[in-house]
Parts: structure tokens; C-alpha cells; sequence
């Protein structure tokens, strides 16, 4: 009887531990068209083909935050377009090349006028 007890207070213990353990904070919400029904051209093409990488929550910010502390993209001054599309379309570090298959020619530059039109709020 007395075991039991003993195994009752320690096992109630562990989990009034793990009860007042924080939670994380919860990620930031994703950047999608419909959390910016308002976006067009290059703002629209970018939450379509690029935010899901480069977003809030996105695998390619944060595996280059782990690096050096770096702004999103959109957030980013001096971005030059020409270095967008250089950059997309050859790929670099993780990140694979986009083909014209995917996003055409017309459509990457209005992404990197976009860019380099930032920051963005």
C-alpha cells in the first residue's frame, strides 16, 4: 500500500511538472493571398510562389536565420531585382532553382520589382 502511495505522489508529481511547463509561443500566422486580399502584381505573385518558403514560417528563412540574422525578404532594403531573379532561377545555398516551368520570365520580374522596391511593411 505504502509502494503505491509512493508511486501515486512521484507519477503526480512528473505531471503537475509538465502541467506548468510553458508552452512555446505559437508561430506567426503565414503569409497566404488570402491573409492580403488587397495584394496585386508583384506583391500577389510573391505571397503565391515565394511566401511559403520565405515567410514568417517558411524553410528557407529559417534555415538562413540559423546562419546570420537577416530580415524576410520583404522586409529587406537593397535588394537588388536583378539579384532575385539571379538567385531564383540559378538557385543558392538549399534553396532549388525555380524554371520558367513554374514562374515565368514575366512573372519573376514583377516578384523582384516587388523586392527591391522594399522593405515592405
Amino acid at each position: 500500500m505504502r509502494r503505491a502511495a509512493i508511486i501515486f505522489g512521484v507519477a503526480a508529481v512528473l505531471v503537475g511538472g509538465v502541467a506548468i511547463a510553458q508552452a512555446p509561443p505559437p508561430a506567426p500566422k503565414p503569409e497566404t493571398v488570402a491573409s492580403r486580399p488587397n495584394a496585386t502584381g508583384g506583391e500577389k505573385l510573391y505571397l503565391e510562389h515565394c511566401a511559403m518558403c520565405h515567410g514568417a514560417n517558411g524553410m528557407g528563412t529559417g534555415l538562413l536565420g540559423r546562419r546570420i540574422d537577416v530580415p524576410l525578404l520583404e522586409k529587406r532594403k537593397g535588394l537588388g531585382a536583378k539579384y532575385v531573379i539571379t538567385a531564383a532561377r540559378n538557385g543558392i545555398g538549399n534553396m532549388p532553382a525555380i524554371t520558367r516551368g513554374e514562374v515565368s520570365d514575366a512573372d519573376l520580374q514583377a516578384i523582384a520589382d516587388y523586392l527591391a522596391a522594399g522593405p515592405h511593411p
